[in-house]
């Protein structure tokens, strides 16, 4: 009796064993590589899976979230022959974990490997300063390279990014002498082209302004020129009235004339009157009077005084 019982509860814990080994619960972001008397079988993603127990067993385990593989700080000599040291990090994701159980054999360490290879393949190519000023072009290489080769492995390469890139004390001094020498020039050329700017700027200014004085003088003797035409033809038109004028009083003077015979000898009388006028208002002490024209004279006071008569008559 007692025998039985004892078989029993073996049964019983080998049944309960066999159900626990049947029965696998894969935890989320985690795949687990399953062989089958020692083949590939399949692969189990999260949540519960069931399996043969005895024949399949778990031959890896992945975690399917993004890793950080670190890139070991190494020395490295640029194309300018400056050695400098270097390290990094690698973002990568398992997407295939059949690849990276039997196409490699240690997966993070063959990438960072990879990863320290073609950093110095990279940096031999570029002299210091590029080295200092490209770490953007250098992580896109170390991403394409990494990727190709991850890709047959099983995963995918995300980031690569450069973390430090340090130089020995000499070559951080030579570099500091080097700005500050770089600085110096930049500031001579600034100034040098300021002047200069300022050089052409002023001659500009010294050509605009003579034009502006060349064109105001211009205009000028334009306005003087036009100035002097206005005049002589305000002078011609002058001397034209003054000769109509002119012809009109010796055009009535000749009507007058014809009319009354005397009239020229009263304008006469009246012209020698008006001398002996200016003559006598003199306050000169050296007049000397010559009774040459007398009798022309007392004529002329006849002639008018005959002409007031005849006036006064009518």
């Amino acid at each position: 009796m007692e025998s039985v019982v004892v078989v029993t509860g073996i049964l019983a814990v080998l049944i309960i064993i066999t159900l626990m080994k049947t029965v696998k619960i894969v935890p989320q972001a985690e795949v687990q590589v399953i062989e089958r008397l020692g083949r590939f079988h399949r692969v189990l993603s999260g949540g519960l899976n069931i399996v043969v127990p005895f024949v399949d067993q778990v031959r890896t385990r992945y975690n399917t979230q993004e890793q950080l593989i670190d890139i070991p700080s190494q020395q490295v000599i640029t194309s300018d022959n400056v050695q400098i040291t270097i390290d990094g990090v690698v973002f990568l994701r398992i997407n295939d974990a059949q690849k990276a159980t039997y196409e490699i054999k240690d997966l993070h360490r063959s990438i960072s490997q990879l990863a320290q290879t073609t950093l110095r393949s990279e940096i031999g190519k570029m002299e210091l300063d590029s080295t200092l000023s490209s770490r953007d072009e250098m992580n896109q290489a170390l991403l394409s390279a990494l990727d190709a080769a991850s890709g047959g492995w099983g995963a995918k390469v995300t980031r690569v990014e450069i973390s430090d890139i340090s130089v020995s004390a000499n070559v951080q001094q030579a570099m500091e002498l080097q700005l500050q020498a770089t600085r110096e020039r930049r500031a001579i050329e600034t100034k040098a082209e300021a002047d200069k700017n300022a050089t052409i700027y002023k001659a500009e200014g010294d050509r605009a302004q003579a034009f502006m004085q060349a064109e105001a003088m211009e205009r000028m003797a334009e306005a003087k020129k036009k100035e002097a035409v206005l005049l002589a033809e305000a002078g011609q038109q002058e001397e034209v009235l003054m000769a109509s004028g002119q012809k009109q009083a010796l055009e009535l003077i000749a009507e007058g004339l014809r009319e009354n015979p005397q009239a020229g000898e009263f304008i006469l009388a009246k012209g020698r009157i008006a001398a002996w006028e200016g003559i006598a208002a003199s306050d000169s002490q050296n007049k000397i009077i010559v009774p040459y024209e007398a009798a022309q004279l007392v004529g002329s006071l006849a002639l008018l005084t005959d002409m007031v008569g005849k006036k006064k008559d009518v």
